[in-house]
């Protein structure tokens, strides 16, 4: 086993990302990706024309550094650390995303049908993308948060909110899996 190029165990990345919340709790941030998208707009001046944007946003960077290592983590484990792309699935889970026009279902993490350059010329894929990403936009908001922010920092604070926006997630995922999902494609 080496342990570079192999998935770190849950016993490993588990209690690492632990001792990330548990520091980020001891000096008072909370971690979420989708709170840095705010901070971007109000950078770029987004407060001149909502309220929602007025807020002091330098209070924000080390969160905007969070954004930055985690493209930067991605792009060196991708391009680096990755031995096999390929994704450990059950093969009657593999047959049934090819059947749905998925080829790619099995040999990769991000399909190819959804996230090609080829998407921006299929009309069905690119308004599934857009309603799709504003609809995340939209639940992310309305919840107070994403799901990493709820999930980890929001649990991690033993906030019901979060715990209760989690179950939300959950939910909502299920029913888009099994019962939108199916319809789509």
């Amino acid at each position: 086993m080496n342990w570079i190029y192999d998935p770190w165990p849950w016993y490993i990345s588990g209690p690492l990302i632990s001792l990330v919340m548990f520091l980020l709790l001891m000096v008072g941030k909370r971690f979420g990706m989708s709170s840095n998208l705010r901070t971007m707009c109000t950078i770029c001046g987004a407060g001149k024309t909502s309220d929602f944007f007025r807020f002091d946003w330098k209070a924000q960077r080390w969160n905007l550094i969070v954004v930055l290592g985690a493209i930067i983590g991605g792009f060196i484990a991708t391009n680096f650390l990755s031995t096999d792309i390929s994704v450990d699935l059950n093969p009657t889970v593999i047959a049934d995303l090819q059947s749905k026009g998925f080829e790619s279902a099995g040999n990769a993490y991000m399909p190819e049908m959804l996230f090609s350059n080829d998407v921006f010329t299929n009309p069905k894929n690119l308004f599934l993308l857009i309603i799709g990403g504003l609809l995340v936009g939209f639940g992310a908001r309305y919840a107070g948060g994403c799901t990493s922010g709820h999930a980890i920092s929001g649990l991690s604070d033993l906030q019901l909110p979060s715990l209760i926006a989690v179950i939300g997630f959950f939910i909502g995922g299920l029913v888009m899996i099994h019962f939108i999902f199916p319809l789509i494609f």
